[in-house]
């Protein structure tokens, strides 16, 4: 049974997210014929350090990136990167929609995160975070490559990615801000 307070608290968040979306600038670039490379960045009024610690709260994660039900640290063979298994949810077009990826990062305190995907539901899927400070502010960029299988038309992901960023971004910043306000 679905809890008819959460609920109204989830969708006035997601509210709140989308009332933000257009500080968000975001860039798409058809890299090949089912190839894109998708960027989005903000501007967050907290030092990048600040930010870096809600970013690498992996577990947390799902706690407030809508679209994110799943993020969970694994054991990496080599010991020196961060592996993660995440799963985004959607429903798109009265279907829900899941995609499972496995990533490994790296980390590049506090600037920096690459990541590539070692297994999962899309031919590719690669990018990075990157935070740039100045003047007691972050502007946090997300950069994302991905290659969508056959089964999942490219438009549609295009679309629903770039849309997702801009929430993720959205959703970082206001962490940042009730992580950093207590």
């Amino acid at each position: 049974m679905i809890d008819p307070q959460v609920n109204n608290e989830n969708e006035a968040s997601n509210t709140d997210l989308e009332a933000q979306l257009d500080e968000v600038k975001i860039e798409t670039e058809e890299v090949a014929k089912r190839q894109r490379r998708i960027t989005s960045a903000i501007s967050i009024e907290h030092p990048r350090e600040a930010v870096w610690q809600v970013l690498t709260d992996y577990e947390s994660l799902p706690e407030f990136i809508p679209s994110l039900e799943k993020s969970q640290r694994l054991e990496h063979p080599e010991g020196e990167k961060v592996r993660l298994e995440q799963v985004g949810k959607q429903r798109l077009f009265k279907v829900n929609f899941s995609a499972r990826v496995v990533l490994d990062l790296t980390e590049m305190p506090p600037s920096r995160i690459d990541f590539e995907m070692v297994e999962g539901d899309f031919k590719a899927f690669s990018g990075y975070w990157s935070l740039e400070e100045a003047d007691q502010k972050t502007e946090l960029i997300y950069s994302i490559f991905v290659w969508p299988p056959r089964t999942m038309p490219v438009s549609l992901i295009e679309r629903r990615l770039s849309l997702d960023l801009s929430l993720n971004l959205v959703a970082i910043r206001q962490r940042v801000g009730i992580v950093h306000s207590e």
